[in-house]
């Protein structure tokens, strides 16, 4: 798959050179732009010039690297290698001109042809680059994975693969030594056994990528990992455990040409950035102001219904593990509480939580509220008092808490959210090892433009109100 995108952007190259060489001459001739005085020549004259220009800029796109550039890299550093490429083959066609000395050639159009191949082909690279995404978000074109190693590490690569769908990866489980990890899945993801049962999945499975995240330590079980995939005919790559960090925190520098590599101090996480609490008073504000009359009229329908007050607080766990109250609109009838011990027995979510898709506690403005998520606006206000965030891991009860495994633990670094990377994933739809692995990849990943993304995100997922009971 890797090598047909490959040789379906050679030939859409082949296109855009070729339309940029017309460009530059329209340009140069037709539009007039930056004129040079001279001979006016006709496309036509330009022929074998035009088959150097396009031989030229595909040599120095192969040369760069331009179709080499992985799936996840950002489109700014694919638009470098382009313009680094076309600077090159610019300046090849201009030397050919200058010792040539063809009369009947203009530089300067030269020069607005290689500006419009790199307009054209970084615009085709944005394109192409979504439409792939698209695709590999719907199945087509993804590369099955198998992962060595569940440790941190392991657990990193799970996170990426939940959180990033579009980079086209499908994960069949994974193989660790520890007979603990060894046999528990992490949420879809599931436990294949140990090292030992490597060639059999192998055999047994089409398994176009193996990732290994065995610490430096094993590395002779890591010889042996890349030289029997080589002989399956699987790709296999290593994730460095140089510090067992997210690359993000580390820094590169260099030492008389010698890298160094060191750990980044200044760097701020989610709940210590000013802006973010900027973003979180500003946005809440905006929110219970608009809602407020939503609010009131929600409210009265809930008292209407039943009895009882129509806000609702339970105490959570936040940040660092502190407990707070927390507010919502009533969406069960009062007392629904000291009934769940009853209903343990139909519960659907996994791990420590709980959750009935038709929960008979519900009444039936609750369950219209608790589908579009109303019951959550006034958690705006706990956000305001500082005990949570817009965007962050949902909360959870002392309970429940109390059942997290020590990696599970982490998403408890920052503040709670009203919505994260798991609401706009399918929300209840999820294990719970699946919303953990997303709310650390938050955690790690974390940026103001990430925190608008999600927030941008969660108004058409409440409107379709995919995974929500």
């Amino acid at each position: 798959m890797r090598n047909r995108s490959q040789l379906i952007l050679l030939l859409i190259d082949v296109v855009l050179v070729n339309a940029g060489f017309i460009v530059g001459y329209l340009m140069r001739y037709n539009w007039q732009w930056f004129r040079e005085t001279g001979f006016d020549a006709q496309l036509v004259d330009y022929i074998p010039i035009q088959a150097a220009f396009t031989a030229a800029f595909l040599a120095m796109f192969l040369w760069d690297g331009v179709y080499a550039v992985r799936r996840s890299a950002p489109w700014l550093d694919l638009v470098y290698l382009i313009i680094n490429s076309s600077a090159k083959a610019t300046v090849i066609i201009l030397a050919l001109i200058f010792i040539y000395r063809p009369a009947v050639y203009s530089r300067l159009m030269i020069v607005e042809a290689g500006l419009a191949v790199i307009v054209l082909t970084s615009v085709a690279r944005m394109g192409f680059g979504r439409l792939e995404s698209v695709l590999r978000q719907h199945g087509y074109g993804v590369e099955t994975v198998l992962i060595i190693g569940a440790g941190e590490l392991g657990r990193a690569v799970l996170r990426t693969l939940v959180a990033r769908p579009d980079l086209g990866y499908r994960c069949i489980g994974f193989v660790d030594d520890d007979p603990q990890r060894g046999s528990t899945n992490i949420g879809r993801f599931p436990a294949l056994g140990s090292l030992e049962c490597l060639p059999t999945i192998l055999h047994n499975n089409k398994v176009d990528e193996v990732v290994i995240t065995l610490p430096w330590s094993a590395q002779p079980k890591i010889a042996q990992v890349l030289e029997l995939c080589h002989h399956r005919g699987a790709r296999a790559r290593v994730v460095p455990s140089l510090l067992q960090m997210n690359l993000g925190y580390i820094n590169v520098d260099d030492f008389g040409g010698i890298p160094l590599l060191s750990k980044r101090e200044d760097r701020l996480g989610p709940d210590e950035h000013p802006l973010k609490r900027v973003f979180d008073v500003a946005g809440a504000t905006l929110v219970l102001i608009v809602t407020a009359p939503l609010i009131a009229l929600v409210s009265l329908a809930v008292r209407l219904e039943s009895p009882g007050s129509p806000i609702f607080t339970q105490i959570r766990v936040g940040w660092h593990g502190k407990p707070f109250r927390l507010y919502k609109l009533r969406s069960m009838r009062d007392g629904a509480e000291a009934e769940k011990a009853l209903l343990l027995a139909h519960n659907e979510a996994d791990g420590p939580l709980f959750k009935m898709r038709k929960d008979p506690r519900a009444t039936r403005v609750g369950r219209f509220i608790r589908r579009v998520s109303i019951d959550e606006l006034l958690q705006f206000w706990n956000v305001l008092k500082g005990e949570m965030s817009i965007v962050g891991p949902r909360p959870n009860l002392p309970e429940e808490v109390e059942h997290y495994t020590d990696w599970q633990r982490v998403r408890m670094h920052v503040r709670p959210g009203i919505t994260g990377l798991s609401q706009i994933s399918g929300r209840s739809e999820l294990t719970f090892d699946e919303t953990c692995l997303l709310d650390i990849y938050y955690i790690e990943n974390w940026s103001l433009s990430l925190d608008l993304k999600i927030f941008l995100k969660t108004i058409p997922y409440l409107l379709s109100a995919k995974g929500a009971y």
